[in-house]
Parts: structure tokens; sequence; C-alpha cells
């Protein structure tokens, strides 16, 4: 997830889960693709051996993939093409190579469903270029067919990164660009676990109606916009800030304690001393789901309201002015 935007589609979560799969499948197609009566039994099991360890790398990132940071996702996507490519340069006969090379589109795939563009280019780069040469090198794969399995290569890279700018567009607020509440229930679905450090916020505008009877809905509007960037460049890395609707935002401080996050609150309001600011905060407690830390979230809020507004409550009954 990019620094205090929207969430992506593609979460560490969900990029271990797919980019485990394709190493699986792609390795389970290296192990089938090598004629069994094939002469040359040093290629053979050299691409026996190439497709076990895929399949192996696979099971590794299922089974702990999810628990590193986004950045760490280039590493297996650029060792699956080195993979490929290898394969596809020892693999025994033409027709064989064609298909152990052809599983270079799964990286095709997971590069620009993963990545910000430059990156996604970087790994498409390295994919055609290494491919390309494997099977050049080989001598038995004419130019024109390497660079058919090329064209292949980014446009299915073009249709991945098109689905996921549409699928991204549906998680994101119109208005502010920030997350909406769909794409803050998916973050907070993706944080939440056992024994993990998080804090949740709901932040409300106190008299927004004024707002919009005084100045119009035009007005409204712009001190949405203005509070969402500002409160964006005040967060830390890895916040996840939303529109949760209306006058109300949603914050997500992975890491943070609750009196840790409660005195951010407290320093957001100072970025806007002429907009009042209620404000309900929970920590994570081990085991509750994701609706039940919401919850405590927003009785605090309530009672944040109930106590005069202008006020930042914790969950655990911490009560905080905010007005200065």
């Amino acid at each position: 997830m990019s620094r205090h935007r929207a969430p992506e589609v593609a979460t560490p979560r969900v990029m271990a889960q797919t980019l485990s799969l394709f190493y699986v499948l792609g390795g389970t197609c290296g192990l089938v693709a090598v004629p069994g009566g094939e002469p040359d039994w040093v290629r053979r099991w050299a691409v026996l051996a190439l497709g076990s360890t895929a399949v192996v790398c696979g099971l590794a990132l299922h089974r702990w993939g999810d628990r590193a940071p986004r950045g760490f996702f280039h590493a297996p996507v650029a060792a699956a093409t080195a993979l490929i490519a290898i394969a596809a340069w020892v693999a025994p006969g033409e027709l064989t190579a064609l298909v152990v090379g052809a599983i270079i589109l799964f990286v095709g795939v997971d590069a620009f469903f993963f990545f910000a563009l430059p990156g996604a280019l970087a790994e498409l780069g390295l994919a055609v270029g290494l491919v390309t040469t494997a099977l050049l090198l080989r001598g038995d794969v004419p130019l024109p067919t390497a660079l058919a399995l090329d064209v292949v290569l980014v446009a299915i890279g073009v249709v991945t990164r098109r689905l996921v700018a549409e699928a991204s567009r549906a998680g994101v607020d119109g208005l502010t660009r920030l997350a909406n509440r769909r794409g803050f229930d998916e973050a907070l679905a993706e944080l939440v676990r056992p024994g993990v450090v998080l804090s949740a916020a709901l932040l409300d505008l106190d008299n927004f109606k004024q707002i919009n009877d005084t100045g119009g809905h035009a007005a409204g509007d712009e001190v949405l916009r203005q509070v969402a960037r500002t409160w964006r460049r005040a967060l830390p890395a890895g916040a996840v800030l939303a529109r949760h609707g209306g006058d109300e935002f949603a914050l997500l401080l992975p890491g943070w304690t609750g009196p840790r996050a409660l005195e951010l609150v407290r320093r957001l309001r100072t970025l806007h001393p002429g907009i009042g600011m209620s404000c309900g905060v929970a920590q994570y407690r081990s085991r509750e789901t994701a609706a039940q830390l919401m919850r405590r979230a927003d009785q605090a809020l309530y009672a944040a309201k109930a106590a005069g507004r202008g006020r930042a409550e914790l969950a655990d009954g911490t009560r905080e002015s905010v007005g200065g």
C-alpha cells in the first residue's frame, strides 16, 4: 500500500497467495512438460529440478509470504523470471522450451498486479530480456517466435494493469481520493490478526452541517478535501486514512497503541484550528473481530460527542480535549 493512499488491490496477503499459486502451477507445468522418454537426461533432470524448486518456493510463500512487506515481492518475482529463463534455456527440445518459456506470462500478471508502474515496467523488461535471450541462445527457436511470446507477455501486462486500475477505483472516494468505506474495510480485514498491535480511530467533523448551510455544498466539499490533504501528509507511513461517509473519517494505525494513537489524533486537530472534531479511538484486542474493534471505536466517538464534542476518547475511558 502506498503512503497514505487508498489501499491497492494487491495487499501483501493477496500478493503472497497469488505468487505462491503461480510458483506451484509454473513448477508443475515444468515437471509435466518434459517428455518421459527424453534421451538427454541432463537437460531433463535440470528442468525437473527447476520445477521442483519452484513448487517448494511456492509452498514457502504460501506459508510465510503474507508477513513480508510489499517491497519484498520484487525479489521472488525476479527470481521466477530467472528460473523460467534458465529452464527454457536447458529444456530438451524446442517445443518444451516454448512451453516452459510461456510460463513467463505469470510474471507479466504478477508485475502489473503487484507494483506501481515503474516497478512493473522494470519486472517486464527483465522478463522480456532474459527469456528472449534464453530462447535465442538455444539456437533452435526462431527470433519471430520468441518475439511473438514477448508481444503476448506485454499484452497480458497491459490488460492486467487496466483491470487493477478499475478494481482500485472501486475502493477510492471520488471527492477526497482517500479510501472509501469499502477500501477501508478491505484494509482492516488485512490488518486484523491475533497478536497484532493496531489502533483504529473514527474522526467526525463537528457542526459540518453549518458549513454546508452557510457556504453551500461546494464549501463543505472543499473542507473535506482540505482535511484529507492535510491529514494524509501528516500521517506516518503505513497509516490508512479513509472517508468513512459524510463528514466522518476512519483511521488505521498499524503498530500503534491506543494512547499513542490518541495523541496523534490530538495533533491532527491542531492542523485545522477553525474546524471542530470529535474522535473515538480503540486499540485492537487479540482475537476480536474487525467489526468488534470498530464498534468500540464508534462507542468511544459517541462518548466524546456526549461529553460536549471537540474531544477525543479512548475506548478504555481515557478522554482528552482536542480543542487546543
